[in-house]
């Protein structure tokens, strides 16, 4: 760089008499030290250069000290990119420091860690490739869900009793352990937060909330649920068999979108472009899984002879798929948050109707009697998933299209 150079450059003398110092005649014997300067002869004597200028600070230096763990642990200059777009620096901000973008930026802070430090040369970040044990952990979910509903639709009495509550138990720690492995398994491999318990919530109200609540608007229920579609609380099973059996295809999704957003981030050049050509990736994969959905949920409707709840059913499944996408790529917070008010407004909608039987309360349930009464008991959880779904989709257009959504995990952890 030139400001190098001229950092290491010794200062150029100005004046005349610094090189004609040592041409001139000696000082009389009769010169008085007040006459005569004693760095004069010092002067002539040894010419030596002064010291090199102050000019500009470095500023690609000094943002290396700024982000020194960054530029330390990163194994490409792509992770310093993603790193450096974290922390607010656009390809604006690169602009200050001479360069066109983030991404030039960041080869040239890899390039001078990497003489100063010996750090491996750089390599394209590749996605994880699929294994043979997420894949079948994917598959888990919607096997024994389908083992259950059949269990439950063969046998009567307790054993019908206890093959549902032993069918619950099997798929919900098949759940966990497909949302702990492979393509839908948080970062830090922690363990599964609160958006899980909700989670837990909205598939229990796919299978009997909306029986539930229309029945209650009916005035009932008048007893327990017996596993069927047409008892005093009907169990709605198409939905979530059709979502377990969606895992497989949620986890190749997002399989699919993380390897060709890799491949997007190798390959552009400036933010704004790997932007523009993920949003439509994005868009994509999640098309995709709700066409997957769909044939899923016609499948199962035809199978278990039940209504398939097409809307219910597609918009609590794109809230899902979003929610764990974002958590997949580090960001947990919107969908826990999200997650948390639907299952709030499902169950506000339940205990209105049942407040409203208190004497002086009719007033409570007439928002949701009047949503029952024109679209079904299904139009609630549809209107809350969906606001909810729609949300996340517009907060995942701006998050999952950056580079440091996508930078190469650590090899470290």
């Amino acid at each position: 760089m030139t400001g190098l150079g001229e950092l290491d450059r010794p200062e150029t003398p100005t004046s005349p008499g610094a090189w004609g110092a040592g041409s001139e005649q000696a000082p009389s014997p009769a010169a008085t030290p007040a006459t005569t300067p004693a760095s004069a002869p010092e002067a002539a004597a040894d010419p030596k250069p002064s010291a090199p200028r102050r000019g500009a600070a470095d500023p690609v230096k000094a943002l290396m000290h700024r982000h020194r763990e960054l530029c330390e642990r990163a194994v490409d200059p792509l992770e310093i990119a993603a790193g450096l777009e974290a922390h607010g620096i656009t390809d604006r901000t690169a602009a200050r420091f001479r360069h066109r973008d983030v991404f030039s930026l960041a080869e040239e802070m890899y390039a001078r860690v990497s003489r100063d430090g010996d750090a491996p040369p750089s390599c394209a970040p590749t996605a994880p490739r699929a294994r043979a044990d997420w894949a079948l952990l994917t598959l888990l979910p919607g096997t024994l869900c389908a083992a259950a509903v059949a269990a439950v639709h063969l046998t009567h009495g307790q054993s019908r009793l206890f093959a549902a509550a032993s069918g619950t138990l099997a798929v919900a720690l098949a759940l966990r352990a497909a949302l702990r492995r492979g393509p839908l398994s948080r970062p830090d491999r922690s363990a599964p937060g609160r958006a899980t318990t909700w989670t837990a919530w909205l598939l229990a109200y796919a299978v009997l909330g909306s029986g539930l609540l229309d029945s209650a608007v009916a005035g009932g229920p008048d007893g327990l649920p017996t596993g069927t579609a047409d008892g005093p609380w009907p169990l709605t099973a198409v939905p979530v068999l059709a979502l377990t059996l969606a895992c497989a295809p949620a986890a190749w999704t997002a399989h699919f979108f993380t390897a060709r957003a890799r491949r997007k981030l190798a390959a552009s050049r400036g933010l704004e472009d790997f932007a523009a050509a993920v949003r439509p990736l994005l868009l994509g994969a999640f098309a995709l899984f709700l066409g997957a959905l769909a044939a899923l949920l016609t499948l199962c409707a035809a199978v278990l002879d039940e209504p398939a709840a097409y809307a219910e059913a597609l918009t609590l499944g794109a809230l899902l798929f979003l929610a764990r996408l974002l958590t997949t790529h580090g960001f947990a917070y919107a969908p826990a948050v999200v997650l948390t008010g639907t299952a709030t407004i499902q169950a506000a909608a339940l205990a209105a109707v049942f407040t409203s039987r208190l004497p002086g309360c009719a007033f409570l349930a007439a928002p949701v009697e009047a949503l029952v009464t024109t679209w079904g008991a299904g139009s609630v959880p549809t209107l809350a998933c969906g606001a909810a779904a729609l949300a996340l989709l517009v907060h995942a257009t701006r998050k999952l299209t950056r580079a440091s959504a996508h930078a190469p995990p650590d090899p470290s952890r």
